[in-house]
């Protein structure tokens, strides 16, 4: 089960903690999905979406 965002498609993403010294170790950013009820064709249906989809307006909840 892989957190993406249906809307948009935001995922979790790869990189580098790089320290004052600049010694760097591998870390992770993830999304804040958020599962909600929204009107799709007419059905309600639970759909995961991220919390900036959800501000920007972009789905309309149920």
């Amino acid at each position: 089960m892989a957190r993406r965002c249906e809307i948009c498609g935001k995922g979790t993403v790869w990189g580098n903690k790089v320290s004052h010294a600049h010694n760097k170790t591998r870390r992770v950013w993830k999304p804040n999905i958020i599962k909600v009820k929204t009107k799709v064709g007419g059905t309600v249906k639970t759909i995961k979406v991220c919390a900036a989809c959800l501000r920007s307006g972009k789905v309309e909840k149920a």
